[in-house]
């Protein structure tokens, strides 16, 4: 897949097949709008093109932009549609100017310049333009003078996806991963940095990689504990091959009086220096909610038994 991020560098495409999208977590639902496009593609021997924003559109129209928490990083969006082999990917700023743009302009001036579709595939309640004002009719409309066919995403195709995204996010902060793995169709995963803890972890056996997650914006799994597999420093937006088995607290420590959120991560069998490096978490499965224990020893039996715990779910995945 190539990836554009300049309009003005944007190739000539042949009979280019487009959809427009955030596509954040590209789940299950959005897989299958995906093979929608990959399918008519096919049929007129086109390229399939998707058309994502950065940043999210709701950090420049929404009301509470600050508060949005992503499915996927951007760098991970990329790898997932790679994955899904589409040809072109091509990122837009979202700006306020581009907000603005009036739906016969946006038609006229972002994707038949553009772009040149041969064909555009939305869903029947896709909203364009300054305030949403453009819709289906208007695309069909104006695609009649342009000379490029539209073609509807069915609403079943377009609710599963809206429902599946809201979804996902609600589930994760219920720690209900089996659930958010499932719409998913993969595992659900983020990165972050190793900084520096209070080593606490060590003192009682169970030392600890504490996380900075790498993008503020990721949303990560409600507090608890988690069954988890880690990939070391993934470089060049792919996860190194080696997969460690771990597990996972999300939380603020109660046990040893913690007032601030943290992620701590556990990796079985492994002991080396990897302060300030990348690990990717992928989350399996929930094991229990955080609690205060009466004091360290305690904590640390409770911490053995969800070791167990992690290892016989991790040894149920499939290889």
């Amino acid at each position: 897949m190539l990836v554009h991020r300049q309009l003005h560098l944007l190739p000539r495409f042949t009979n280019a097949v487009v959809t427009i999208g955030t596509f954040d977590g590209v789940h299950a639902g959005h897989q299958q709008i995906i093979a929608q496009l990959k399918q008519v593609a096919a049929a007129v021997g086109g390229q399939t093109v998707i058309i994502t924003f950065h940043p999210h559109p709701r950090k420049i129209v929404g009301q509470n932009g600050g508060e949005i928490r992503l499915l996927n990083a951007l760098n991970e969006k990329i790898e997932l549609l790679t994955a899904a082999q589409i040809d072109h990917l091509v990122v837009v700023p979202f700006t306020s100017y581009f907000a603005d743009m009036s739906a016969e302009t946006y038609v006229t001036d972002f994707l038949v310049r553009y772009f040149t579709p041969h064909t555009i595939v939305v869903g029947y309640d896709h909203r364009f333009g300054h305030q949403r004002q453009g819709n289906f009719s208007l695309l069909q409309s104006m695609g009649q003078q342009h000379h490029f066919v539209v073609k509807e995403i069915p609403e079943q195709l377009v609710k599963e996806s809206t429902v599946s995204s809201t979804t996902i996010r609600q589930a994760l902060l219920n720690g209900n991963v089996t659930q958010a793995n499932a719409c998913l169709g993969y595992t659900y995963f983020f990165e972050g940095q190793v900084v520096q803890g209070n080593q606490l972890g060590r003192t009682i056996g169970f030392p600890t990689a504490n996380l900075q997650p790498i993008d503020g914006e990721k949303l990560i799994p409600g507090n608890g504990v988690y069954a988890v597999q880690v990939n070391v420093a993934p470089t060049n937006g792919k996860p190194n091959p080696a997969v460690y088995n771990g597990m996972m607290n999300i939380g603020v420590r109660p046990t040893v009086e913690g007032t601030s959120r943290v992620i701590e991560v556990h990796i079985f069998n492994f002991d080396a220096n990897i302060y300030q490096q990348t690990l990717r978490v992928f989350v399996h499965q929930k094991l229990r909610a955080e609690i205060k224990f009466d004091g360290l020893p305690a904590l640390k039996q409770q911490l053995a038994h969800d070791k167990q715990n992690a290892l016989q779910h991790l040894a149920l995945l499939t290889p």
